[in-house]
């Protein structure tokens, strides 16, 4: 049950007083705009104060504008009367409605009140938001809080007080952060990285399902007990990154009970009085319908808004506790702690930001949906902020999507120019737990100039390494647009692996990410595809991200930082989906599903009765049916520059399969469905049983191979060769590698690569690639199905197949 809370909430003279003297203070100082707005972000948003009272701020510049100004601006709280249950997906709640009138001062509304309940692992407390009449029209409108850290019902709902002081100073991963040796610490980079997906990594589709799964994990290994092929592809990381967590866009149907996870009963809807200047009301008890949230979305699609949050669909308890729960987990791993990364989206934001910021926030359209105006001072200051209170969950790193999208026009040069000291400044925060304070490391992700023609080819993916020397950059090999399961892909980006042996040890390495993995599903069937890889679309596609050779190089061989995405190791299919698309998803169904089909989908899985349940009772048995729509679908969206309405009739009169009608309804509740399917049929348990054991173990004995060997990350020495040998059908690296000396004893371990990147089998003897090794060689890794006697180590032929690989110790002579 909630905590009873007192009779009314108000305002306190005194203490409001107080912090208003404070803002001026800083309003009045000799400071710049930025470091004004700066110290004031600390305080915006509503947060617990050790006296028991609420301290609240907000920044509106949206009503301190225009001639006539908005009438009765209110704090509208709302605060539970009973119990709320996160499990139950739709509830009529009874809250405590209450109104107050917080001090406005220059373009923000600060206020210290009485009387709100603070959230915790047990209990939902208090939302709030700023409600205000429109002076045009006398609509009621809503300013939220875009730096609250607890939004259970999602943006669009009231943000929620939450008690996050209790939360850290009782979160088991306290003396993890007490270790640190130096106040603000900088966090050392990773070995490596395991990149998840919450709702497909996990087992229940939770943050809770990851943190129970890593538990095990950590129980097994302490016990010494088997792991299953699944369990073993997430181990042997000492970093894991998610990709992003905050809120995203949700679903704007115009239907009332899909238009949000807030909202009030018929009849409780109060609006206020245009009429009248003070509070309108009393307290009173409201009903309000509560969904539970259930967004599905691979991540990108988001608002700003929030990004303090986590997205309430990734909380099985809409708790934020569940984040830090799973933090800790990875902090107090038993055989080590692994660190957190979170994947932070700052570049661009969705088209529904419009709805949910003011118009200082955001520049105008992009590709994206709007560009976001870092320029503004103000804005610029709240950003870091909301990063800053976000990261202070406990993450130990960051990875700064879409650099190339930080961009101005900059009046002085006449240029339009990047956004570079935003960009740095994002690695300078502090972060701090119970005083322990540190800075996390940094991961770029920025091919500037893309988009622009050629930024394949032109982009060197140093920018800001350059820039920043401790960070890192994603490198050409893991960034979008790689195909290795074409024909030659190797052999054609050869100038790219010279690069990475070169200069490449702050490049994140490896194939397979979200962003390369989906690429894969593009490739047009036309193209020259390496069926050396597997017999169908789908074992091609899985043998190029799951490859032995590739895994070889990157792990044994290459410099850098090497990252695998969880989707590529457990074979599991993947793509852009979303569930929260109304105007847009019919065509993006289109654009996405083909591809998804012919790579990732056999008539067999199809057939699986756990898959595509949805999209089944629309009618379509059979995946050729479901196939043959699909073309339909895309070809009308041709034909009728995607009118909806005629794309229906067209439909209508050659669907494949029988239904009631096919109208405009239809064809969006065929796409919502269809992604809610892919999105099921993503989840990466449905597929563990599919995994091959000497594939897993092979895996982690390379990444146990890396760890063991750390001076491999840095870049090739002058004595050190990477080569290609390649014919028009077939495509071989190799290469050696030497330990660093650490005395002047000459007899240093080495390591050398020969791997089959490619093509037809090829016999290949090691003393003709390595002629100026006298002595023999000991093998420490064979890919799998590579079996090699010491005769072949010795001097014979051996036959390489694609994918193959070898690491061998060169033996003194």
């Amino acid at each position: 049950m909630p905590a009873t809370p007192p009779a009314s909430i108000e305002l306190v003279a005194g203490a409001t007083a107080e912090l208003l003297t404070w803002a001026e203070a800083i309003e009045s100082s000799d400071a710049t705009t930025f470091e004004k707005a700066r110290l004031l972000a600390t305080r915006l948003g509503a947060r617990g104060r050790a006296d028991g009272l609420t301290e609240i701020g907000f920044w509106t510049p949206e009503l301190s504008t225009g001639v006539i100004q908005p009438k009765n601006i209110v704090l509208e709280v709302f605060t539970p009367r009973q119990a709320i249950d996160p499990a139950l997906a739709d509830q009529e709640v009874r809250f405590r409605r209450d109104y107050v009138q917080l001090e406005k001062q220059g373009d923000y509304h600060w206020g210290v009140l009485r009387g709100l309940q603070q959230g915790n692992r047990e209990i939902i407390g208090s939302l709030y938001w700023l409600r205000y009449l429109s002076p045009e029209t006398n609509a009621v409108c809503i300013v939220g809080d875009c730096l609250g850290t607890s939004f259970p019902y999602g943006v669009y709902a009231p943000a929620e007080l939450y008690d996050l002081e209790s939360l850290q100073r009782t979160r088991a991963d306290l003396a993890y952060f007490e270790t640190q040796k130096e106040n603000p610490t900088v966090v050392p980079a990773p070995r490596n990285i395991l990149q998840l997906h919450v709702k497909t990594a996990s087992p229940n589709g939770y943050l809770s399902g990851l943190t129970t799964l890593f538990r095990e994990l950590g129980r097994k290994l302490s016990r010494g007990e088997n792991l299953s092929p699944a369990e073993t592809n997430f181990l042997g990381y000492d970093a894991v990154q998610l990709l992003p967590t905050e809120p995203t866009v949700e679903y704007r149907g115009g239907r009332p009970h899909e238009d949000g996870f807030f909202s009030l009963r018929d009849g409780d809807e109060e609006r206020l009085d245009p009429e009248t200047e003070g509070i309108v009301s009393e307290s009173a008890t409201v009903r309000v319908q509560l969904r539970r949230p259930d967004l599905q979305n691979w991540g990108y699609d988001v608002v700003i808004f929030a990004g303090a949050a986590t997205n309430p669909a990734l909380l099985e308890t809409l708790r934020p506790d569940e984040l830090v729960d799973f933090i800790a987990t990875l902090h107090t791993f038993p055989t080590g702690p692994i660190r957190l990364i979170y994947d932070l989206v700052y570049g661009h934001a969705d088209n529904q930001a419009i709805d949910l910021l003011n118009g200082r926030f955001l520049k105008g359209p992009n590709m994206y949906g709007q560009d976001v105006n870092h320029q503004n001072p103000v804005v610029r200051a709240i950003l870091l902020e909301m990063q800053r209170r976000k990261v202070n969950t406990g993450a130990d790193g960051i990875r700064i999507d879409g650099g190339q999208d930080f961009k101005f026009f900059n009046p002085i040069s006449g240029r339009v120019e990047y956004d570079d000291p935003y960009l740095l400044a994002m690695g300078d925060l502090v972060q701090e737990i119970g005083g322990d304070q540190w800075r996390p490391f940094v991961i770029y992700e920025d091919g500037r100039p893309w988009p622009a023609e050629g930024w394949e080819e032109i982009s060197t993916y140093r920018d800001l390494v350059e820039l920043r020397p401790d960070s890192y950059q994603w490198g050409p090999l893991i960034f979008a647009h790689n195909t290795p399961a074409l024909k030659g892909f190797w052999a054609h980006k050869w100038h790219r692996v010279c690069e990475k042996m070169q200069f490449g040890s702050h490049w994140i390495t490896g194939c397979g990410n979200h962003d390369t993995l989906r690429r894969g599903t593009q490739v047009d069937l036309n193209e020259p595809i390496n069926h050396h890889l597997g017999s169908n679309l789908q074992q091609v596609l899985n043998n190029a991200y799951d490859n032995p050779a590739i895994a070889a190089l990157t792990y044994g061989f290459a410099p850098g930082l090497p990252m695998d995405f969880i989707h590529c190791l457990m074979r599991a299919p993947w793509g852009f989906f979303r569930n929260t698309d109304d105007r847009y998803a019919v065509k993006v169904v289109a654009e996405e599903a083909p591809g998804f089909l012919d790579w990732q989908v056999t008539p067999e899985l199809f057939a699986e009765a756990a898959l595509f349940p949805r999209i089944k009772q629309l009618g379509f048995a059979e995946l050729g049916q479901l196939r043959r729509f699909l073309a339909l679908l895309v070809e009308t969206i041709t034909d009728t520059d995607y009118d909806l309405e005629r794309m229906a009739e067209h439909c209508a009169r050659a669907v494949p399969v029988e239904t009631a009608g096919i109208d405009v309804f239809w064809l969006k509740s065929f796409a919502r469905q269809f992604m809610e399917d892919v999105h099921e049929a993503c989840n990466v348990w449905l597929h563990a049983d599919r995994l091959q054991p000497t594939q897993a173990d092979f895996n982690l004995s390379l990444r146990r191979f890396r760890q063991a060997r750390p001076w491999l990350g840095d870049n090739l020495a002058p004595a050190e060769r990477l080569n290609l040998l390649a014919i028009p059908s077939t495509t071989i690296f190799y290469g050696l590698r030497w330990e660093p000396p650490i005395t002047r004893d000459p007899s240093r371990h080495g390591v050398a690569l020969v791997a089959h990147m490619g093509g037809e089998t090829m016999e290949v003897r090691l003393q003709e690639l390595f002629p100026s090794h006298c002595g023999g060689w000991q093998l420490l890794l064979a890919s799998p199905g590579l079996e090699l006697t010491a005769v072949d180590l010795a001097g014979d032929a051996i036959a390489l197949s694609d994918s193959q690989a070898l690491l061998l110790e060169p033996l003194a002579g």
